[in-house]
């Protein structure tokens, strides 16, 4: 990962840095992505029936629909040939994180099941039942890490050989097919699809932010799956309660376990345990 100037990355091995200084660099990274994400939304708002903007729809095309959306989603998925890359946020209320589970109990043709899955207003299923040899790299935000089930989709994921990695500040919601089509929700209700020479702009998006995330879960070390998972989620600020609910525990065993690890690491606080997980690779 390419450091980003006055991150902790690039201070002297060993120098921990204090609270209010690691604060200051992530709200600065944050920053940096947030704006990102802005400026492709602005750009590609001139492309709506609103923005007047010539939509030649070899070029882009609005899809206004959630139905017409999801289809869509889902032929794309379908028919990458080589990579799928996406982001997937929260707040999936047409597709719930159940139904995107790859291969999954509760997703596509499953009894009862939906017969094809597909994004909540411009949100992405990332499916992996198509072509079996592309490879699929797709980064989570936190929102997404609270809805229900969403651990149990990112293992299944992680199992079968996507790609993972999570974010702490909110993402649009993006897939990205060979690098050759995009699909991007820029507002709610609305999507856009990219073809060259556009789809650069969200292939751009997607690489920076890959760059500056970290991975879901790491196997190698000695922590055992459930404290990986504890401190994923405790660095991606959910509460507590947020993730004793996700782990099906109590609140007070994942304290229990937090202050476990802040024993092993020799911290005396959440915010110095972070900061030691990020260094010695603990997520």
């Amino acid at each position: 990962m390419s450091p980003v100037p006055g991150t902790p990355s690039q201070r002297p091995e060993g120098a921990a840095p204090s609270g209010p200084a690691l604060r200051a660099s992530l709200d600065e990274l944050r920053g940096h992505l947030r704006g990102a994400d802005a400026a492709l939304a602005r750009l590609l708002g001139q492309w709506g029936p609103e923005g007047g903007g010539a939509a030649d729809e070899h070029v882009v095309r609005v899809w206004e629909r959630v139905e017409e959306q999801a289809r869509r989603i889902y032929e794309m998925e379908y028919a990458a040939r080589t990579s799928l890359w996406g982001f997937q946020s929260g707040a999936n209320t047409v597709a719930p994180v159940p139904t995107t589970i790859p291969g999954g109990p509760d997703g596509p043709g499953a009894p009862g099941g939906p017969e094809a899955e597909g994004p909540d207003e411009g949100g992405t299923s990332m499916r992996k039942d198509g072509n079996p040899d592309a490879s699929y790299r797709i980064v989570v935000d936190r929102d997404f890490l609270s809805e229900p089930a969403a651990l149990r989709a990112l293992d299944l994921r992680v199992e079968r050989g996507h790609q993972v990695r999570v974010v702490d500040q909110p993402l649009i919601k993006l897939l990205i097919a060979d690098e050759e089509t995009a699909m991007v929700q820029v507002e709610p209700g609305r999507s856009l699809e990219l073809r060259p020479p556009l789809v650069v702009l969200a292939v751009e998006l997607f690489e920076s932010v890959w760059r500056r995330s970290r991975p879901y879960l790491r196997e190698d070390g000695d922590l055992s799956p459930t404290d990986r998972r504890i401190l994923q989620l405790m660095l991606s600020g959910l509460t507590d309660a947020a993730t004793a609910h996700q782990l099906g525990t109590s609140p007070r065993t994942v304290q229990r376990r937090v202050r476990a690890l802040m024993d092993l690491a020799a911290v005396t606080s959440r915010v110095q345990l972070g900061w030691y997980a990020i260094r010695n690779n603990w997520v």
